[in-house]
């Protein structure tokens, strides 16, 4: 396997030009660390882009921020962090569910579109991504959008490429939307081992007037693993709702959505920064999981999505955007070689939504698919798009879908 490291855009447009005039595929890398998710990738030769890193525009006023693709998510935060600011979708780092990870970066979350609990109000990754510089499939460098917010010219190419896994171009440069931090947080906890209960419970939050920026649900079993002690100490399932904002609002609010619910409690800042950490890398919650399943059916689906998961495959799970999103870890004994595959998308089928198997052995998410199988005129729009960007198949070959 070779290994090409370009020190700058011009250098990464090189590597793509050649390997598309030979026909060879590269496997596109930025610090490693989501290697593991996906499908493997079949290349004979790795396009690393850690070396194309630095910030290159930062205006705190503005609320943009201009990067390389390989600048680390630490950098990004160090930097964010001194102006009071941050990446409003909550960026999870996710390393630590993939063995040998290395440093998140920049280019690796829009490329995956990750987002973590904030998602519910702030919206996904792609939401806040102005414009960027990328190399398409023949090796030309092209870019779009810009560096303002309000930007209306031309396709909104970033919402293509960011969820694309690396399959249509390479990223290069990047610009987002900041937001200013909060100036402090709490979260109401309720407590209770019923899903739909839980599920009800974030609905009422969410749709009132206290402006809930997040809503989870542990089981028992994973709240017990957290390192807050009004979690871990519950003895039940706990549902957690995050306010945040300046301090007599978040109060106010804190103490009208208790009342309003009847919760049992709630933690302030630090402990509410943990917690949510916890859920958003899952990891505290469910490391010694094997297997790990993404779910995002219809929120008030959940329950009955859940119930039926249990019966057919056991395993643990936690809720998160106020149902929309389950991680359900599978028995790897009932789950079988194709890691549950077909009793997952078949119990989603029912209830609406999508599935994405997370986590597994390389060789099981080579064979049992890691994202839905794209319907027959679907399956046609996606490999045009494919052929648009990159008519060789020379970047990330199969990373989503065998083939494309």
């Amino acid at each position: 396997m070779t290994g090409f490291r370009p020190s700058d855009g011009a250098e990464a447009e090189q590597v793509v030009a050649w390997a598309a005039a030979e026909g060879e595929a590269l496997e596109i890398v930025g610090g490693g660390s989501k290697r593991g998710l996906g499908r493997p990738v079949r290349a004979p030769h790795v396009l690393e882009l850690g070396a194309i890193a630095g910030i290159l525009d930062y205006e705190p006023a503005e609320l943009v921020l201009t990067a390389r693709a390989g600048t680390t998510m630490a950098a990004i935060g160090t930097a964010l962090d001194a102006a009071g600011q941050m990446l409003a979708f909550e960026p999870p780092v996710s390393g630590g569910l993939f063995a040998g990870a290395g440093s998140p970066t920049l280019g690796g979350v829009l490329a995956c579109n990750l987002a973590g609990p904030r998602r519910i109000r702030a919206g996904a990754a792609r939401d806040h991504f102005l414009g960027f510089r990328a190399v398409n499939g023949w090796g030309d460098g092209w870019k779009a959008g810009g560096r303002v917010v309000k930007n209306v010219t031309g396709y909104d190419m970033g919402k293509l490429q960011a969820g694309a896994f690396g399959t249509l171009s390479v990223l290069l440069e990047l610009s987002l939307k900041v937001l200013p931090r909060p100036e402090t947080s709490a979260s109401v906890l309720l407590t209770g081992d019923d899903p739909a209960a839980a599920v009800a419970a974030m609905a009422t939050a969410l749709n009132s007037p206290h402006e809930v920026s997040a809503a989870a649900h542990l089981p028992a079993a994973a709240a017990a693993r957290s390192a807050v002690g009004a979690v871990a100490g519950a003895g039940r399932g706990v549902t957690a709702l995050r306010i945040e904002g300046p301090g007599p609002s978040v109060a106010f609010r804190r103490a009208a959505l208790a009342e309003l619910l009847g919760a049992a409690g709630s933690i302030a800042e630090a402990e509410s920064a943990t917690l949510w950490t916890e859920i958003a890398e899952v990891v505290p919650l469910l490391a010694d999981a094997p297997l790990l399943w993404r779910l995002c059916p219809p929120p008030a689906a959940a329950p009955a999505l859940l119930e039926g998961l249990h019966a057919a495959l056991a395993g643990r799970c936690l809720l998160d955007w106020g149902g929309g999103l389950v991680w359900f870890a599978p028995d790897p004994a009932a789950a079988g070689a194709d890691g549950g595959a077909g009793r997952v998308r078949a119990a989603l089928a029912q209830t609406g939504g999508h599935a994405m198997l997370f986590r597994a052995p390389e060789e099981m998410r080579a064979a049992a698919g890691v994202f839905d199988p794209l319907a027959g005129p679907l399956a046609g729009l996606t490999r045009r798009i494919k052929a648009g960007f990159d008519p060789r198949g020379i970047l990330n070959p199969g990373r989503m879908h065998e083939g494309i």
